[in-house]
């Protein structure tokens, strides 16, 4: 098994589409058994030659991050959401 890092909020909405996914099957679906179904539904997804087209062809026109980039804008994203807790927690 390896371990994965991964930003808060994307570690918080997996663990939110593991849940949606246990109601639906009603049975006990894991973080990792989420992210299998997810890729499972992406390949599925791509096997239509239609949609691996125009899916391609939007990765190529959007302007896409570096890991790098992304990381440090989803971990600036988790800080600011806390900040922003926290100031309405003390103005309560």
């Amino acid at each position: 098994m390896k371990t994965v890092n991964l930003p808060e909020k994307i570690s918080d909405e997996l663990a939110k589409t593991a849940e949606e996914l246990t109601l639906m099957a009603k049975k006990p679906i894991s973080q990792s058994m989420a992210i299998d179904l997810l890729i499972e539904i992406y390949h599925a997804h791509l096997n239509n030659p239609c949609a691996l087209d125009a899916f391609s062809q939007q990765l190529k026109s959007l302007d896409i991050m570096s890991p790098e980039e992304f990381d440090k804008y989803w971990d600036e994203q988790t800080k600011s959401e806390v900040t922003k807790r926290k100031t309405k927690t003390k103005k309560q």
